[in-house]
This record gives C-alpha cells, structure tokens and sequence, in this order.
C-alpha cells in the first residue's frame, strides 16, 4: 500500500500513469461520440486499470482518482443516453461486469448502478445493496477507500430519502439509513487497516498518510446528518449506535478521535443533547490514548453555543440532566484512564465549568460541583508545575469572574480557593492580578469583613511572601505593578457602615503587615487614607453618646494608624513615607482635637528626621513639610506648640547649606503669626526669625566670596525682602516702614546685583508689586503710601 520510492518516483509513475490514463480517455471519447458502447467500455475499464496501482501515495493517487471521476461522470451520462435510444438498463448493468479486472469492473458497476436508479426500473435499495456489497471485493485499503467513496459520493443524490424522487412503498429511509452505515463501516475497517500494512518504521508516515485520507470516511456520516428521514428517533435508535458500535470496536486511536469528533460537528445539536448518554457512555471505551479531552471539550462548546443562541432550549438541559451526565462521564473517562496527564484533567473540568456557567449561570452549585470535582482529581499531586496544565488552571478559575463580572459571586464557591492551592507562586500571584482586575474594571464593592477575609485569602500570592521559595527573582517592574494593583484594591474596599468600615481595615492590617517590607511602602498608604477617611465620616465625640467607648471612635483608629505606620522604617527607602503619613495624622488628629495625638504623631516624625533623614535635599524637604503642617495645626496649647516650634527652627539653622538655612529660617516665621489665631501672633519672634535668616544670607555671600573671589548671588535678600513685605501687609507692629527701606536699600547698594540678570529682574518685580499695592489703595495702599523706594 505505501509507495516505497522517493517523491521523484512517485512524480514519474503519476506522470506515466497519467499519460496512460489521458489516453485511454480520449478513445473512450472517440467511442462515446460515435455511439460506440463495446468501445466504450473496453476503453474505460483499460482507463479505470490505472487505479490499479500500489506505487502512488494517498496524495498521488488522489490526483488520478479526481481524472477518473470526470471521465466517469461523462460515462454516466452516456450509459444515460443509451438507455434512452433503446438500450436495456438491465443488459447494460450486466455487461458493465464483464471487464477483465475487479477494479475496473467495479467502477463501471458503480456507474452503470447510478444509472440504474435512475431509470427506476428496481427498487433503489435493491440496487444500492448490491453495490454495498460488490464493493467488498476490493480488500486494498486505498484502492478500496477510493472505490466505496465514488460509491458513496454518485449515490448521495439517488438515497430513498422522505420527499425524494426513489423514495416508494418499496424504499424507505430506513434502506438509505443501512445502505450508509454499511458503507460507512467497511470504509472505516479499510482505513484503520492502513495502519497495520507497512514496517514499523514508517508508522509516522502511515498516521499522516490516514490523516489525508480521513474525510473520505467522515463524508458518510455528513450524508447522514443531511438526510431527511434522520429524526431524533432514527438517530436515537439506530443511527448512533451503529455508528459508536464501529468506532468502539475499531480500537483504533486515530478513527476514534477523529469520528468521535465528526459525531459532535456533523449532527445537531439538540439530537446531542437529547443522546447525551448514549454519546458519553462510549468515552469511557475510547483507547487511553485517545484525545478524549478535546472530543469533550467541543461537545460542551457546541451545548454551550446552542443554549446561548436558543435560550427557549435551556429547561430541556434540566430535564435531560446534561450537567450531571457531563460530569458522571468526565469522571469515568479519568477514571479509565489512569495514566491521563494533568492538563487534560483540568482543561476537561474547565470546559465543563464554562458549559455550566453559560447553560446554568443561576446554580452555582453546579459550578462549585465542578471546582470541587477538579480538587479530587488534583489531591495528592500538591504543586502543578506543568506550565500548560497551570495555565489551564489559571483559565478555569478566571471563568466565573468573566461570566459574572463580579468576585462577590467567586467568592461564593467555597471550593474556590481550595483550587487555587495547587497553583505554583508565580500563578497564583497571576490568579491574583486577573481577580483584581475584574473588580477595578467592575468596580465591585466588597462591603463586609468577611468577605474582604476571604477576598485577601484568594490574592494572597500578591499581599504575602512567606511562602516563596528562596532564590524567586521577581522583575522589579513586576512586583511595583502588582503591589500598586493591591494599593488600588485596598480604596476598592468600603462600607457605609463605619463599624463595619473599621472590621474591614483591621483586617486588611492582619493581612497587609505579614507581607514582608518589601511590600509596606505600596500598601500601608493606602490603608492610612482609609482609615483617615473614615475618621472624616464619624460624628463628633460630643454627639456620640458612647464617646471614646464606642466600638469605633477617632481615638482608636488613630490608635490603629500609630501601629501600622511603625512598620514602615524597617521597609527599605520608606522612612520618609512614614515620616509623611504620620505628619497627615497629625493634622488628621488636629481636625479631631487630639492635641495629645497629634504631638505624638509630630513627635515622631521628628524622630524619623533626626535618626533617618540625612540626606540634604531630603532634609530640606521634610524641613518645608513640617513647617506647612506645624504652620496649620490649631489644637496645640502654649508649652507643646513652643517645643514644636522650637525644634523646627533649630533643625532649620542645622541644614548643611548656608541658602537652605536661610530659607528654612525666614520660613519658620509664619509659625508665630497666624492671621486667625490671636494666640499665635507674636510679631517679635517673626521679626527675629527674618534678622535671622538676614545674618545667614550675609553669611552665605561672604562664604562665596572667600572661596570665589566674588561676591554671591542678592537673589536671598530679595526673597527675604518679600517675607518682610507678607508681615508688612499683615499690619505686623515689629516690622516697620523703616525696617523694609533699608531691605530695598541694602539690595540696591549690593554689587552684584547689576551682574546677576535674574536677581535684578527678581527685585524689578517686587518693586512694580509695590507700586501696585499703592495704586490699589486702601488699608494696604495706606502702608505701601509710607514706604520710599
């Protein structure tokens, strides 16, 4: 059967035969124009010798088949037009049989029986048997796969099928039915046959070769699914018995996967679901080595697709029990086959829960069934490491929150995250990106303690990292975009309730300070705004009847934010970040009338700028944030806000350059006059910190000028000219007219003003500023009135 030469023999012998073939047919053709049927048929039986052959590849002999089929088509038509001018049907079907070679002969009996229906002169099925079982004489299987297709394909047409022309009281469908499952079956042993013909060593080629070959077996079982006749009944009774009967008993791999799957695409797919125990009780009989995965899997695709298009269909799956059938069966074919690899396993339970997830979204019992059969399946195999299988995993558990949009409902499946177990680290921090995901693209509420408990169960790849094995590198982008994935979750969760509200961010604490301090500087900030958010939301304690008793009252949440901000310092680069949020509870705290919280909160963000914060730029900057915060708090008393203050402007004169001393010292002077406190205005201390900032803007241009040679840059003066400016608007007693002429005058008599552009421009628009609060008039005009430029 399996041509032994190269690709090249094989072009010379298909070349020659060909050529004989050509040949052969234009005397057939030369016999047909002249009315010449002896001729004819000599001719054509000689044409016909040439698929006689065993050298051609199933490939080749394709391409001389497809020559001989036109030619008979031809043939036909003439054995028609015989017929017609006189000829006896009967005599021309007898002599059709005397052609020396059983092929040729059977070709021309094929023809002449096509012909024969058509005339109508025997009952249709008498004549289809007869070719059915004349066709048995050619044993080859390619040879014999050709001839029975020819069969199969000029018979299609002449079928007693219900409202066709052969159908009679002598012809029923029931004849076509049988004509086509025996065909059907003798064309599916001839294939399998090729299977065994040949030496081992080509068994690859021999697989490829059937998988060429495969549709002209297919074909019968389309023809029966386009029959009329073929009701659910027929179907039911005899059609898919007979058929699963063949593919059962053929024990062969590649017939069973691929007829299985013809099965599933060729019928419809009510006839399916109305057949589902029929159809799944033969998986479980399939070889082990067949891709019974993918036979299932496109069965519960089509039921799903069928549901989803006819939703009147949906109380029939019910009825029939699909789910609890498709379930049974999957776990007898896992059950039968021992050795089945993971993946299929779980890609099997994954298309089952997609199938129950479209024909059932209101039974999450089923769907929780379904995780719950994918567990058994998985115990005692620990850890998927597969790639593929995980991957697979990954997919099932994804599918509810893409069918329901809402992780609330995942939740629901208590069996959820006991699959997720078996994922690997890096899948179920995979797992975990996908379920947040959905709920920001949602934007689901996750309202109670519970659930958010359960929630931070299911991402805990991303929030904990106990568990990794040693030696994990994660990709720095990575983890920064998982870990702000979990910073967006945590604002995602919120109740209306406050105490529920406060259940809810402890819980998040449990869970958010086991992540290790790589992790707290993404996620306890956005704890801290949660819980300040809510202080914001709880009444006043003088209208909270139970005071700092309640179950939830600002003391204890500020309480809470102390402990979670302490964990930060011993996170990597995070001591500023703590050293910002406590300065947002202080002032949190300050909103509250906490005084002795809020000069906790202030005590150690000092602490953190004294013990970590020694860089300058960093210093500078903590230095500015301390003096906005300090400058807005009210609650302070005398003595606390004077140590606070104190220490502000001590930090300020230890700043290690001299311009940053002196901004930071000119700046500390808004913390001795608030406009609307009168109990924090003491112009003195203003005045002093501005002759302060003055002494080390003097001290800072001469330290340039020892170690330049020139003298530095007025641009200070000028700035802190503008602070005596604010307090001189303010109406501050202690900074005089005089005090603000000889600002403007000590710039002017500066060198280095008419060299530096910037500064000259800088004082240029302070002095129009001037002149524009004069023309302005009023209170303020009245003072810039005072003031000689």
């Amino acid at each position: 059967m399996i041509a032994d030469g190269s690709g090249e023999d094989e072009e010379k012998w298909l070349a020659a035969g060909a050529a004989a073939f050509k040949q052969n047919a234009f005397y057939m053709q030369r016999a047909i124009d002249s009315n010449n049927l002896k001729d004819a048929l000599k001719y054509s039986a000689q044409m016909l010798s040439e698929l006689r052959t065993s050298k051609l590849s199933p490939h080749k002999y394709y391409d001389l088949y497809m020559r001989a089929f036109d030619e008979l088509r031809k043939l036909e038509i003439f054995f028609m037009e015989e017929t017609r001018r006189g000829c006896s049907v009967i005599e021309l079907y007898e002599l059709v049989q005397h052609a020396g070679n059983i092929l040729p002969r059977l070709y021309l009996l094929c023809t002449a029986g096509s012909v024969y229906i058509k005339t109508k002169e025997a009952p249709a099925k008498e004549i289809l048997k007869d070719l059915v079982e004349m066709c048995r004489g050619i044993q080859h299987p390619l040879r014999g796969l050709f001839l029975r297709s020819y069969l199969a394909q000029i018979s299609r047409d002449k079928l007693p099928d219900i409202g066709s022309e052969y159908e009679g009281d002598a012809d029923t469908v029931t004849d076509a039915v049988e004509f086509v499952l025996l065909n059907f079956t003798e064309m599916n042993k001839l294939w399998v046959r090729m299977q065994h013909q040949g030496p081992a060593r080509e068994k690859e080629k021999r697989e490829k070769e059937r998988s060429e070959l495969r549709d002209l077996v297919g074909k019968n079982l389309h023809v029966l699914s386009q029959l009329e006749g073929v009701d659910l009944d027929m179907y039911r009774d005899t059609v898919l018995p007979r058929v699963l009967e063949q593919i059962v008993n053929c024990r062969d791999e590649i017939a069973q996967y691929y007829l299985m799957d013809c099965i599933i695409q060729v019928f419809p797919d009510e006839y399916h679901l109305q057949t589902l125990d029929v159809l799944l009780g033969a998986c479980p009989q399939l070889q082990p080595s067949v891709d019974i995965m993918t036979v299932l899997s496109r069965l519960m695709e089509r039921l799903s697709s069928y549901a989803a298009l006819n939703t009147e269909v949906l109380p029939y799956f019910l009825q029939v029990e699909a789910f609890s059938k498709l379930n049974n069966a999957i776990g007898k074919v896992i059950e039968a086959q021992e050795d089945m690899p993971i993946l299929s396993a779980v890609t099997l339970y994954s298309s089952l829960l997609k199938f129950t997830l479209h024909v059932h979204p209101d039974r999450l019992d089923y769907a929780d069934q379904v995780l719950g059969s994918c567990i058994k399946q998985l115990s005692g195999k620990g850890k998927i490491h597969d790639t593929r299988a995980t991957k697979e995993l990954v997919t099932l558990l994804s599918a509810p929150l893409e069918k329901y949009n809402d992780v609330v409902i995942a939740l629901k499946l208590t069996n959820y995250p006991l699959v997720m177990e078996y994922l690997d680290s890096e899948n179920k921090r995979v797992m975990a990106t996908v379920i947040i995901r959905s709920i920001m693209k949602n934007k689901t509420v996750i309202a109670t303690a519970e659930k958010v408990e359960a929630l931070l169960e299911l991402i805990k790849g991303l929030i904990n990292d106990l568990d990794e094995p040693q030696g994990l590198e994660v990709d720095e982008d990575d983890f920064e975009e998982e870990q702000n994935s979990v910073a967006r979750l945590i604002h995602m969760l919120y109740s209306d309730d406050p105490e529920e509200m406060f259940k809810i961010i402890n819980v998040l604490k449990n869970h958010l300070l086991t992540g290790g301090p790589k992790r707290l500087k993404f996620t306890i900030p956005p704890l801290v705004v949660s819980a300040l958010k809510l202080i914001r939301r709880l009444p006043e304690e003088g209208d909270n009847p139970f005071g700092k008793e309640a179950s939830v009252s600002a003391t204890k949440i500020f309480q809470f934010l102390n402990q979670i901000i302490e964990a930060l310092p011993s996170a990597p680069s995070s001591p500023d970040l703590a050293f910002r949020l406590y300065l947002q509870c202080a002032e949190a705290a300050n909103k509250c009338d906490e005084e002795p919280i809020a000069y906790e909160f202030f005590t150690q963000a000092y602490i953190l700028y004294e013990e970590e914060i020694s860089d300058s730029k960093a210093q500078v900057t903590a230095l500015q944030l301390i003096i906005g915060t300090l400058q807005r708090m009210h609650v302070f008393g005398v003595e606390n806000r004077d140590t606070l203050t104190h220490k502000a402007t001590g930090y300020s004169a230890k700043l290690l350059k001299k311009p940053d001393q002196c901004r930071a010292v000119y700046a500390c002077s808004h913390l001795f006059w608030l406009e609307d406190h009168e109990t924090i205005q003491d112009g003195e201390r203003v005045l002093r910190c501005l002759k302060r900032a003055l002494k080390i803007a003097n001290s800072a241009q001469q330290m340039t000028s020892a170690a330049r040679g020139s003298t530095g840059s007025v641009t200070l003066f000028i700035e802190i000219l503008n602070k005596y400016l604010y307090f001189f608007e303010k109406g501050i007693p202690q900074i005089t007219v005089e005090s603000v002429e000889s600002m403007i005058q000590l710039i002017k008599n500066e060198e280095s003003l008419t060299s530096d552009q910037s500064a000259e421009s800088f004082l240029a628009s302070t002095l129009r500023f001037m002149e524009f609060q004069k023309q302005k008039g009023g209170v303020v005009g009245d003072r810039y009135e005072q003031v000689k430029v």
